[in-house]
């Protein structure tokens, strides 16, 4: 299997670094083709702007949009931009491994994800019609390819329970999975996650790489998490709301989900 791991952490000392570490000898070990995008070590630029074409701007004015689909089609990507895409056609199964930094990924990795989904590769992909509306949430590019995040936090698990006061992780994670990770198209995998990640000592650091390399094991065998499909008929189209009859009487992010029997 190819597995890419993109790594955000600026301290390669750091429980982050080690775990990194341990992902990349124990899939390596067991065979499979890896890479790694340390975006801190590759001083990733986060920022996209129109120095990310190397066309000229199509319009009167910079269109992040349009003007990152002109640059997709037309061979004139930066060359960090399309090295990452490529990444991304040979991989399987990509991890993201990050801190979680003020409720969300470090301002790196978003940036490499603002500027590697271009219009037409990630997004702006498909027909729209009045039965489909474009190849997105379950499908497009990514379609066929697993991805999970490995997340790191300082706080206790109690505080990111359904009555933490922090909110539930699975609700602080379902921009980046459901959003960033389904939309494209990839079957998204239950994260893991590292809690009181300051406070870690031997023991728990052996603890910890044995689930690791047991999740790594498993890539291939885990159960997806159940997101519906966009365009798989639970969806009205266009409106893109949830039929009637589904999840009847509930809200929330948990009704994007599919209940496990």
């Amino acid at each position: 299997m190819n597995v890419l791991i993109v790594y955000a952490h600026p301290e390669p000392r750091s429980l982050n670094g080690s775990l990194k570490d341990v992902a990349v000898a124990h899939l390596q070990q067991a065979g499979h083709q890896v890479q790694v995008s340390d975006l801190y070590a590759m001083q990733w630029k986060s920022q996209l702007d129109p120095a990310d074409s190397l066309a000229p701007v199509q319009g009167d004015r910079f269109d992040p949009s349009l003007d990152s689909k002109y640059a997709f089609e037309n061979g004139m990507q930066r060359e960090d931009i399309a090295r990452e895409q490529e990444k991304l056609r040979w991989a399987d199964t990509v991890i993201f491994q990050f801190p979680l930094w003020w409720f969300s990924m470090p301002a790196i990795l978003k940036g490499w994800f603002d500027r590697v989904y271009a219009y037409g590769f990630a997004y702006g992909v498909g027909e729209h019609n009045d039965r489909h509306w474009g190849d997105r949430y379950g499908e497009g590019t990514m379609a066929g390819k697993r991805a999970m995040l490995i997340v790191t936090t300082g706080g206790w698990e109690s505080h990111y329970s359904p009555r933490g006061i922090n909110g539930a992780i699975d609700d602080i994670l379902f921009p980046i999975q459901h959003g960033m990770l389904h939309y494209p198209g990839f079957e998204v995998l239950p994260p893991l996650v590292v809690y009181r990640c300051g406070k870690m000592d031997q023991a728990r650091f052996g603890e910890l790489t044995r689930q690791l390399t047991q999740r790594l094991d498993n890539l291939w065998h885990t159960a997806p998490l159940p997101y519906r499909k966009q365009n798989g008929g639970d969806y009205l189209i266009p409106d893109l709301t949830l039929r009637e009859g589904l999840a009847a009487g509930e809200s929330g992010l948990a009704i994007h989900q599919h209940k496990r029997a």
